[in-house]
């Protein structure tokens, strides 16, 4: 059976709370990827998480922020600020947060989509996580 085509609107409320912390709200998904609205609040910072079998790829829409990731022996630590994109692969340990007085909020693609909460396992990142 084919999947079928979906149209769908951000939630005024978060879908769901994603194992770093962040707020979700889920958008459009198909066969191979889902997409999804991630967000944190001023000052906060999520916690650092390694992906077992997804990767992503990240537009942030607003707000200012840092990404840290680590995947074998290349880190870096990425400003974050609107029109940035940027892709974590599979097994890549990172962490975000929220430096400026506007929420974050970025568009997130999973691929595969989403299988749940169990996908990520929570790792030592470089800054003390508030959520």
């Amino acid at each position: 059976m084919a999947m079928r085509y979906q149209t769908r609107s951000a939630a005024s409320a978060a879908d769901a709370i994603a194992p770093d912390g962040s707020e979700v709200r889920i958008l459009c998904g198909l066969d191979r990827g889902g997409m999804a609205l991630f967000s944190l609040a001023p000052g906060a910072v999520a916690r650092a998480v390694a992906h077992r079998t997804v990767a992503e790829l990240w537009f942030v829409l607003s707000g200012r922020g840092r990404l840290w990731r680590r995947l074998a022996e290349q880190e870096d630590i990425v400003a974050l600020s609107a029109g940035v994109s940027l892709s974590i692969p599979t097994g890549t340990h990172f962490q975000f947060r929220c430096d400026g007085g506007e929420t974050l909020v970025i568009v997130g693609v999973t691929m595969p989509p989403w299988p749940g909460a169990s996908e990520a396992d929570v790792v030592a990142g470089i800054w003390p996580p508030t959520v």
